[in-house]
């Protein structure tokens, strides 16, 4: 760790007030109004966000964009204006020009004129021929399929978008500055660069402000929220959101405003550090980052301060989020109690098909059963099993009213005891996530800046790759002593997510003898083991020494992606802490320890 009183003093103040469309609508105000910032960010865009933004723009044209993200603006654009506060957002979505043109039309409402940029570039669903046709094949990157092959239906193309559109607008004077698919981490990293005047070859320095932007572009999930070891968080009451202060050498500092709830540790920045990510080489349109050499330090009291974080050259293609029509989807759970539960399950699953005329006719047919009664049960609940049923097809009638209602016919006329968990439902669009690469000389970035129209290539000549050599720390031997049967959250911490059909689970302790037992207590086939319904599913797993951390990434546990996915947590959120409830026997010295 380098020293930190040899960092230079100038920084840039950036402020993160959204983690995702839906997130804390306060947050802005809290943000501007909550100490000094430079600039206030907001990611919006999940891949699940890109569905949804499609239905709103097939219902209206001129949407697409997020709607919340207008009326946080509304609140604080004056104020934004006055303390000279830029923002910058992905907030554009589908739509980037009416989001701006929304912008302009409110400012004009409350007699301010900023100066409002919008990027577009990123949606190439109008150019899908053309790049087929000049080779891009969109192969999906874990199913090996061209698209294609597939005989799929797109309904969204976005390309992921790098930082230096957002520079270009700043330099045009640019005081908000919105986009579609711009990568998450840009946000961060655009105002960064462009403070301090970084070439884009400055890849060190680039890859600590996509670190601080991989760690705050998720809110408050690095500042306690969704943290392990939640009874380390002072309080959950007005949780603040995450700020980096970044410095020109790309080191940076974590915190958050003074007075609020919350927490910035080692460790919740670690648990940010380890969401939605792969291996240790982190891919941008920006920069190959290495989360191998991520070093952290607790400053003081709310202030972790990261460096040494280095970067190469980033690929020569970026990550394309095409959304498939697949058909329609629709689920209904019935309750199961008491005695016989795996009989009155055959029951109702055989009546139920045979009057819809059989299980074959539907593209997916999913059936889970999940006992969750206890024998001599205490109290009603506690007899309960829920048998779900799934189903999708491109015929929006059978997966529609028509399954619904043949469920609900069953009430009087099969199990004893027959009830459901909700009402009858409709089916709705099951919106297939297509990961895949497209090349960057085939993007360029349209930055429109009042009249000003600027074109930025994506494709530029790389610069030098350097040899990194990851942190190797001293890891010492796995600890002797007393072995005690405990879940394993007490020992450890964990972190997973969503990417795409696949997901992550980040396994952290907080103490090097920790990391010594989890390398080798947590292998692939141990986590089979452990969770028994991911055993089929192909499991990469990555070593992050420097973080005492294992990450493991699942392929294909969540299907065709969020908006698509069959599973009762779709986006994966669960499966940290249920790898936490496991019990297994691990060294007694290793158990967490209040850092």
């Amino acid at each position: 760790m380098d020293d930190i009183g040899t960092r230079g003093k100038e920084k840039v103040i950036i402020a993160n007030c959204s983690g995702f469309f839906g997130d804390r609508f306060s947050a802005a105000e809290e943000m501007v109004r909550g100490g000094p910032i430079d600039f206030l960010t907001g990611d919006y865009l999940a891949e699940l966000t890109m569905a949804i933004l499609f239905r709103l723009k097939s219902k209206d044209p001129s949407k697409g964009y997020v709607p919340t993200f207008l009326k946080q603006m509304e609140k604080v654009m004056g104020e934004c204006l006055d303390k000279k506060i830029r923002v910058v957002s992905n907030a554009g979505g589908l739509n980037p020009k009416a989001l701006a043109d929304e912008l302009k039309a409110i400012a004009a409402h409350l007699g301010l004129t900023p100066k409002i940029a919008y990027i577009e570039g990123d949606d190439i669903l109008p150019r899908m021929k053309e790049l087929q046709e000049a080779g891009e094949l969109f192969t999906h990157l874990d199913k090996g399929t061209a698209l294609k092959d597939a005989n799929a239906f797109s309904i969204s193309a976005n390309a992921y978008l790098g930082c230096r559109g957002i520079v270009k607008a700043l330099d045009e004077g640019a005081d908000i500055v919105v986009g579609g698919r711009i990568a998450d981490a840009a946000i961060v990293a655009g105002p960064a660069a462009w403070k301090f005047k970084w070439k884009f070859e400055d890849y060190d320095r680039l890859a600590g402000a996509v670190t601080a932007g991989h760690i705050i572009e998720c809110s408050a999930q690095a500042t306690g929220g969704n943290y392990s070891f939640f009874e380390e968080v002072p309080t959950f009451s007005n949780i603040g959101f995450p700020i980096a202060e970044i410095f020109d050498d790309g080191s940076f500092v974590i915190t958050k405003h003074p007075g609020t709830g919350g927490l910035v540790s080692v460790n919740t920045v670690k648990a940010q550090l380890m969401y939605e990510v792969r291996g240790p080489e982190y891919l941008t349109p920006d920069v190959s980052t290495r989360f191998d050499t991520i070093q952290i330090l607790q400053e003081s009291a709310d202030r972790v301060y990261v460096n040494g974080v280095r970067g190469n050259p980033p690929p020569e293609t970026t990550k394309v989020c095409i959304n498939n029509f697949g058909g329609y989807k629709n689920s209904m759970t019935v309750v199961l109690t008491g005695l016989d539960i795996d009989k009155k399950a055959r029951i109702v699953e055989n009546t139920l098909f045979e009057s819809l005329g059989g299980k074959d006719q539907f593209s997916i047919a999913d059936v889970q059963l999940l006992h969750y009664e206890q024998e001599n049960p205490c109290s009603n609940d506690n007899a309960f099993g829920f048998l779900r049923i799934s189903l999708m097809d491109h015929d929006q009638k059978k997966v529609g009213r028509l399954f619904s209602s043949k469920v609900v016919e069953l009430a009087l006329a099969s199990i004893p005891g027959f009830t459901l968990t909700a009402p009858p439902s409709d089916a709705v669009p099951a919106i297939v996530h297509w990961p895949a690469l497209v090349s960057n000389k085939q993007l360029r970035q349209q930055v429109v800046v009042g009249d000003t129209v600027s074109i930025i290539e994506c494709s530029t000549e790389p610069g030098l790759f350097q040899d990194i050599i990851p942190i190797v720390s001293t890891i010492p031997p796995v600890p002797g002593g007393a072995m005690v049967s405990v879940p394993l959250g007490r020992a450890f911490a964990a972190r997973s997510g969503d990417k795409g059909g696949n997901a992550n689970l980040g396994i952290w302790s907080n103490k090097p003898e920790g990391y010594s037992f989890l390398k080798e207590f947590a292998t692939v086939d141990k986590l089979r083991k452990l969770l028994p319904d991911i055993r089929d599913c192909e499991i990469e797993r990555y070593e992050f020494p420097n973080l005492f951390a294992i990450n493991f990434y699942i392929k294909g546990i969540l299907g065709d992606g969020v908006a698509a996915s069959l599973r009762s947590d779709p986006q994966a959120k669960t499966l940290g802490e249920y790898f936490r409830a496991k019990i297994d026997m691990i060294p007694e010295s290793i158990l967490w320890e209040k850092s």
